[in-house]
Order: C-alpha cells, then sequence, then structure tokens
C-alpha cells in the first residue's frame, strides 16, 4: 500500500533540480512514492529525472509531450497518485531529511483532512521564515472559518499548494484537481475551493520546506501574457464565492483580494512587454466592472487613496471596440 504520493512537476530546472531530487532521497520510505513530471522541458532536466528513476527509490516519471503549464503538470501527478495521502513540491525547491514521515506522521494524529505548513523562503543567499497566517497550530479547525476576515491576511492568502499534507479523500470529491492550463495564480482557486469545501484542518510550524525565490527563469519573473492568467484565475474566485451558500458573507474577502492582485501588478507595469501591460489594463477593467458593484464600491472606500483612486480610474475605462487600442 502507497502511504504518500508526492507530485513534484519540472521545467527547465537542470540547475537547481539535483537540489530537489537529492532531498527526495532523504526522504524515501518503502510506502513513499514520487511522481515527477516533465513537462516538455528543452535542457538537461529529463536526463536527470531518467537517472533519478533509476536511483531513488518509489520514484515514477511522467513526461509531456507539449508544455502544459505547472496546473496541467500537477493534474498528470495526481492521475497518477495511489498514495492514501497527496504532497506537491516544486522542481526548484528543497526539503530537510525526514520532512514527509513527520509531517505525515503529525497529519495522521490530527485526524484532519489536510494541514498547511510554514516554510523557509530562500532568495540567493537570504533565509527568510514565511508563516501561514493563520493563528492556531496544532488544532483542528474548520477551514470556512479560516477565510475571513476580508480586511486581514488569512488561510487563502497562502496559497502554496506545496505547503501541506492532503487526504487522498479531497482528490476523490475533486477537490485536489487545478484548473488545466492556468500559468500563475493556479494556487489561488485551488486554496478557496479547499477552504470552503473541506471539513477540516489544521497548521503546523514545521520549517522543513525551502521555497527558491527570484529565478531568472521562473514566471513570476517573466512579463509576457502567460502573467495575464492572474485574471482567469481570480474571476474563478469570483464565480466559485458568488456560487456559494455564503457569498454574501465572503465575497467582500474575494473582491479585495482581488483587488489587491490587481494594484500589485497596474503598480509595476515595467515588468511587463508594453502589449501585455495594455491587455492587462483592459482585462483589468473588464474584471472590475463584473465584480458586484456594491461589495466593490465599499472594498474600494476601505482600501487606501492611492489603490483606490488607481482602481476607480481603470473601473472608468472605457471598453475598447475591436481593432481599437489605448495606452
Amino acid at each position: 500500500m502507497v502511504k504518500l504520493s508526492v507530485i513534484v512537476p519540472f521545467y527547465n530546472v537542470q540547475a537547481f533540480a539535483p537540489d530537489t531530487l537529492r532531498s527526495l532521497r532523504a526522504n524515501t520510505r518503502e510506502d513513499f512514492e514520487f511522481i515527477l513530471v516533465d513537462d516538455c522541458s528543452t535542457d538537461g532536466t529529463p536526463d536527470l529525472l531518467r537517472r533519478a528513476q533509476d536511483e531513488i527509490e518509489g520514484v515514477v516519471v511522467r513526461r509531456h509531450e507539449r508544455n502544459a503549464g505547472l496546473a496541467t503538470a500537477r493534474n498528470t501527478g495526481l492521475d497518477a497518485a495511489r498514495g492514501e495521502y497527496i504532497a506537491f513540491l516544486d522542481g526548484d525547491d528543497w526539503l530537510a531529511p525526514g520532512h514527509y514521515a513527520a509531517l505525515l506522521a503529525r497529519t495522521e494524529a490530527l485526524g484532519c483532512a489536510f494541514v498547511r505548513t510554514d516554510h523557509v523562503q530562500v532568495t540567493g543567499t537570504a533565509r527568510t521564515v514565511r508563516r501561514v497566517p493563520h493563528g492556531l497550530r496544532g488544532v483542528v479547525s474548520d477551514p470556512r472559518d479560516a477565510i475571513l476576515p476580508a480586511g486581514r491576511t488569512t488561510s487563502v492568502d497562502y496559497a502554496f499548494a506545496w505547503a501541506g499534507l492532503y487526504h487522498r479523500g479531497l482528490l476523490d470529491r475533486g477537490l485536489l484537481r487545478f484548473t488545466d492550463g492556468l500559468r500563475t495564480a493556479e494556487d489561488r482557486p485551488w486554496i478557496w475551493r479547499l477552504h470552503r469545501e473541506a471539513e477540516s484542518f489544521a497548521v503546523l510550524g514545521t520549517l522543513s520546506h525551502f521555497y527558491r525565490r527570484g529565478i531568472a527563469s521562473s514566471l513570476t519573473q517573466i512579463g509576457d501574457e502567460r502573467q495575464l492568467d492572474f485574471i482567469r484565475a481570480y474571476d474563478q474566485v469570483i464565480a466559485d464565492t458568488a456560487a456559494d451558500r455564503d457569498a454574501e458573507i465572503l465575497m467582500p474577502k474575494a473582491v479585495r483580494t482581488y483587488c489587491a492582485v490587481i494594484s500589485h501588478h497596474l503598480g509595476s507595469p515595467e515588468k511587463f512587454e508594453p502589449p501585455v501591460a495594455r491587455t492587462l489594463k483592459s482585462l483589468a477593467a473588464a474584471a472590475l466592472r463584473n465584480m458586484p458593484k456594491a461589495v466593490l464600491d465599499d472594498v474600494l472606500d476601505s482600501m487606501d487613496t492611492e489603490r483606490a483612486t488607481l482602481l476607480r480610474r481603470l473601473r472608468r475605462r472605457p471598453v475598447l471596440t475591436e481593432g481599437a487600442s489605448a495606452a
């Protein structure tokens, strides 16, 4: 019986994959499997993964014939997973030895549907502790209760899928799958769905997952049109929240978060290619107009003047006719 399936997508990370694979080797157990998904890498990553399949116990390799993005790669892993529990790891991150065995033991002792963990962010040589924005540690709680309040950072804002462990029952209910094709912000509708629909969760103060930031090849560092998938991701959050039984209570949080992300991206237009920056403004304006007007008005009234002014101006932006252009 497979106790744990760890899903690890890789795409052109040959410089960092050896650290990831060494950490998996230090986490092997006879009832663990590691599903390595090569998302059609064009560098030396496939060779590293083939070697790992021969050298590391429990490794299974799946390869995409075309690049499909992180969300779809994770779904490929979910389709192959046999474990009672599911974990995720990115192909450029790494773990302390024994991370999964300790995390599994604590999760089983708590008996909840999923756990979330703190992590260590690594930027160059700097290391920073990042905590789940949830006060209670080691206490089983209702995930829905951790979505609010709207005006504070909460657990749904800590959207890292790899920072946790998830019981297979969530997969069987369809709660662990990602929206196929999303290239960025794929964790956002995913974490909101988990917190709305799972029955129990807990937060653990482990610091044995190391998350690498600031990599030049990372999608978060590239300003092409794939970055705009955050619009599609948050549109899904808004639509799913609108259909929830507690929509009136939860919608202010969803709208406020979406507005904060839009203003963040608009505040750094230089990171986008010029045509992408123009498309961003157009898509963001449409997103604002599609939000519930009364909720959006309240959210903008509660935000700082600079961000609120930017978003109000954007909401009034004219709808472009086909063939028209705007600066």
